[in-house]
């Protein structure tokens, strides 16, 4: 199945399967994101602060991390689907753990080894995405498989929110956990078996190969470019609850309403890059993180306001997931014939802002800057995102990219 996706042509749709990986990042997104909309809640709960409350999105992004890169290395020889099914079901039962045990430092460990095992199947469903999809569709497998990632911004995230004020947040991790366990039913019936074709290729060959990609600059400023652009997002994103309550007054049972916005905006921002992003991944990102930065400022400027947050909050979500399938892409382009490691690499560089965004935004409200400072500091490192970009534009003008060998490649 796999080898006849491969010489279909581009205008073709991408194969049901590829579609099945996102109902994995449909759940995995839900939990990594909608911490954001029940801080406030979890801080009440678990009588911890604000800030305190946001190091649990920082320790989950750091478990995607530092589990991305590891779990990669040490599931090569394992078959792929075999791997996403595990990698699910682990997920799966960590979120069942606070109906369990109690406390802060219980949720903050399974926050770390529900990271884990999620790194590991967006690592895995990256490659069987692009794999599923060809060589000419590799930006838009990768848009289909982020746009699980924006579903569950646009029904997810809400939707645990609800659950989390309505039930309490650990109702909402119970439904990610049930959530997750019907989606490894449905994976387990429409993936196909993945041909192993390094079987008999000795362990230390493999890591190698892989490893080999990673002399490549372009690829480290690929990834840096993915590090800064995430943390801008995140940096906002996870404090936008109390943005939303106490700066622009909205009542607390409306946050998830305008999450929901956020959430359509996402949705038509990765729909719109994955379907462009093949004709020139460079551009796409200048294009994106320039739209991001105009949004970011329009939230600082009518943050005060219902409506012009809302309305900032919906350009937010449209302008930051636009770029996905583009930064993905870059990172597929560069790695060649061995692209399972810098897949996890460039999950753990997404990660790596996931974690230092939150963290940034933490330090400049309990430095007494004000619910508006996080958003101050996200337009700060949008700006240096663009400058990682400008290098990358540089090192790559006028030369092809090593290993290039499909419409997927950035323009030099």
């Amino acid at each position: 199945m796999a080898l006849a996706t491969e010489t279909a042509s581009p205008r073709t749709r991408l194969p049901l399967a590829v579609y099945v990986l996102a109902l994995g990042t449909f759940c995995v997104g839900t939990s990594e994101f909608m911490l954001a909309g029940l801080l406030p809640q979890l801080a009440d709960g678990l009588d911890v602060s604000i800030s305190r409350a946001g190091l649990l999105i920082t320790a989950f992004a750091i478990g995607m991390t530092l589990g991305a890169p590891l779990m990669t290395l040490a599931t090569l020889r394992l078959p792929r689907r075999a791997t996403l099914l595990a990698a699910a079901l682990v997920f799966a039962g960590v979120h069942l753990l606070p109906l369990l045990l109690d406390g802060y430092a219980a949720l903050l460990v399974g926050r770390v080894v529900a990271a884990v095992a999620c790194a590991t199947y967006w690592a895995v469903g990256a490659v069987v995405a692009v794999r599923l999809g060809g060589p000419e569709r590799t930006a838009r497998a990768l848009a289909a498989i982020v746009g699980g990632l924006t579903l569950a911004n646009v029904l997810g995230v809400p939707l645990g929110t609800w659950i989390g004020e309505h039930l309490g947040w650990q109702a909402a991790f119970l439904a990610v956990a049930l959530a997750t366990i019907a989606v490894a039913v449905v994976l387990r019936v429409m993936i196909p078996r993945q041909p192993q074709d390094d079987a008999t290729t000795p362990m230390g060959v493999l890591v190698r190969r892989e490893l080999a990609a990673f002399r490549n600059r372009r690829l480290w400023l690929a990834l840096l470019t993915t590090a800064t652009f995430q943390a801008a997002v995140f940096c906002c994103f996870s404090y936008l609850a109390p943005l939303l309550t106490d700066v622009a007054g909205i009542d607390e049972s409306r946050v998830p309403l305008v999450l929901l916005l956020f959430g359509v905006g996402s949705f038509i921002g990765v729909t719109i890059g994955g379907r462009y992003a093949d004709r020139d991944l460079l551009m796409n990102v200048f294009l994106s993180l320039g739209s991001m930065v105009l949004a970011l400022t329009a939230l600082l400027v009518l943050a005060g306001s219902v409506a012009g947050i809302v309305i900032a909050t919906f350009l937010f979500g449209a302008t930051s997931f636009s770029i996905a399938a583009a930064l993905n892409g870059r990172v597929f382009a560069f790695a060649g014939d061995a692209p399972t490691l810098a897949a996890s690499m460039s999950v753990s560089a997404f990660n790596v802002g996931n974690a230092v965004g939150p963290w940034i935004g933490g330090l400049v409200i309990d430095a007494g800057l004000g619910l508006r400072a996080p958003v101050w500091a996200s337009i700060g490192l949008g700006l240096l995102a663009l400058v990682v970009a400008s290098c990358s534009w540089r090192l790559e003008r006028g030369r092809a990219p090593i290993g290039c060998t499909t419409t997927a490649c950035p323009s030099a």
